[in-house]
């Protein structure tokens, strides 16, 4: 039986997957900040886990080796979203997310890679983000975290597969989950983008209203844990193919859907 730790399982893509995996037989581990709050709602275990704080990642990881002896997959799913123009987010609210949704994901891999590394097998798959490929106004500083998740999965993906390490990223689009419910808005705001502001947030929470639920997700990930040789980039949603193809294909062309879309 093969051993799964899931970042961020208690809601959402996370939970979905986390659920999905333990249904079809994977020993899972899911994390939270506050395992106790879901610990008696799951049928798989919760650890306790902040990724931004390499002590409890340690101390996470530690305990699922102690726990299950090894860990074949890693999915990385842990991580927020700031909404607001780039002028009106605050440094400290845009550190924050780059460093929850990069550098956590970063160091909950390095911490992880030791013991793969040993065992001469293993996969980590990262739910990275359709805005992770294309622009998205209003979430610049989401959208470039899960830009920069891209360009360090393709590096390390060459440096371990001599390992028998596999790398992937998943790129999912808008899906039903309560992600429009937690979103930390910018602060302080500024009155000229009042209106755009507004309308980006509606266009956000409509989209993720009225998209299907993250099953595709969770079946992509069994996928990847099942191919001999995944491949890297994994899109999942709604037209997720559309907007990345027109982007490369016509910028201009991309751009002017966009402003078309958020009325800018």
């Amino acid at each position: 039986m093969k051993t799964v730790l899931v970042t961020g399982a208690t809601s959402g893509i996370g939970l979905v997957i986390a659920s999905h995996l333990h249904e079809n037989g994977f020993r899972v581990y899911g994390t939270s900040r506050t395992p106790e709050k879901h610990c008696k709602a799951l049928p798989f275990e919760i650890l306790e886990l902040e990724v931004t704080s390499l002590v409890s990642i340690q101390h996470c990881i530690d305990t699922c080796l102690a726990k299950a002896g090894k860990i074949d997959i890693l999915v990385n799913n842990a991580g927020i979203a700031v909404c607001g123009s780039a002028e009106e987010t605050s440094l400290e609210q845009a550190y924050k997310q780059v460093e929850t949704n990069f550098w956590g994901t970063v160091k909950m891999t390095r911490a992880i890679l030791p013991a793969m590394r040993r065992q001469r097998s293993g996969r980590i798959i990262t739910i990275g983000s359709l805005a992770g490929i294309i622009g998205v106004p209003y979430q610049s500083y989401y959208s470039a975290s899960k830009h920069a998740l891209e360009g360090f999965f393709k590096s390390l993906r060459i440096e371990v597969r001599p390992f028998n390490i596999g790398i992937s990223l998943i790129e999912p689009g808008f899906f039903k989950t309560n992600l429009h419910n937690v979103f930390e808005y910018a602060a302080p705001a500024i009155a000229d983008y009042d209106r755009f502001r507004k309308h980006a947030l509606h266009v956000f929470s409509s989209s993720i209203e009225h998209a299907d639920t993250p099953e595709s997700v969770a079946r992509i990930v069994v996928k990847i844990v099942n191919s001999q040789n995944p491949g890297f980039s994994y899109r999942a949603g709604k037209n997720s193919w559309i907007a990345p193809l027109l982007q490369f294909a016509c910028y201009k062309l991309y751009e002017s859907g966009v402003r078309g879309k958020f009325r800018l």
